[in-house]
Order: C-alpha cells, then structure tokens, then sequence
C-alpha cells in the first residue's frame, strides 16, 4: 500500500500543553478505527505551526477522509515514491509493507 506525508497547518502547535496533543492523538486513533484497517498511521512530526504525518493507506481519499471525520486540516496529501535511508544505505519503493501496529 501507498505510504502518504499529510501536511496540516495548525498554528501554534508546538506550544501546546502535552494533554491536548494526547487529545488529538485519541481523536485521531478513533477515526483510524472507524475507517478500518487499511489506514494506518505511522507517526507524526509536529513543527511550531505545523504537524507532518505519515500514514499508510490505499489512496489519498481515504488520507482526506480520516482528516475530515478527526476534523484536521490536510493541506496537502503526498504520495511517498521513494525512502532513502542513509544508515541502511538504501534506497526503496514508497509502497513497503509495514506489520500492524498493536492496539490500532
């Protein structure tokens, strides 16, 4: 399946209290539940006014659902083509196979 980075705009994030980010991230959680088992979220990157995510899904449709049903902004979907790993000294198809993540 098609590895994505969401980009969302929200300013001020990086100064939020950890229990609103925890807040989020149950939301977030909750949605991926909902949609099924082919979404699934990686990790998360959060900046001063933006968070960048990583997910695991068959389309950007679906990206965009998630988005819209957790009520987050996903100002742009990107289709990962390529992971260049400079400690494996690898370069791989964006479309990897990742074992399910326990408790999702």
């Amino acid at each position: 399946m098609p590895k994505f980075v969401i980009e969302r705009t929200m300013p001020g994030v990086g100064g939020l209290p950890e229990e609103e980010l925890a807040e989020m991230m149950t939301a977030s959680c909750e949605v991926v539940k909902t949609i099924g088992p082919q979404i699934q979220w990686i990790e998360s990157y959060v900046t001063d006014d933006k968070i960048y995510c990583i997910y695991v899904a068959p389309d950007a449709e679906t990206v965009r659902q998630h988005a819209m049903l957790g009520g987050f902004p996903a100002d742009s979907v990107l289709v990962v083509k390529r992971v260049i790993d400079p400690l494996a000294r690898t370069i791989r198809s964006g479309n990897e196979t990742l074992p399910p993540v326990l408790g999702m």
